[in-house]
């Protein structure tokens, strides 16, 4: 597992030139999400769109 100080090399390092630090705090954000819904995934806290689509339509109705 990479660190954290490892994660924002590897961003930064893949940023383009001109980006802003807006662009970096979006980059690392996303990344954030990915790594959380990764995790939860393992964990099996995870949704089927299945199931979505039943609770939608039980709100929605």
């Amino acid at each position: 597992m990479q660190t954290l100080k490892q994660i924002v090399h590897d961003i930064a390092d893949h940023l383009p030139e001109q980006a802003t630090f807006d662009d970096a705090m979006y980059a690392l954000y996303v990344r954030q999400k990915l790594e959380r819904s990764l995790e939860a995934a393992k964990e099996g806290k995870v949704t089927s769109q299945e199931d979505m689509e039943k609770r939608y339509l039980n709100y929605a109705g």
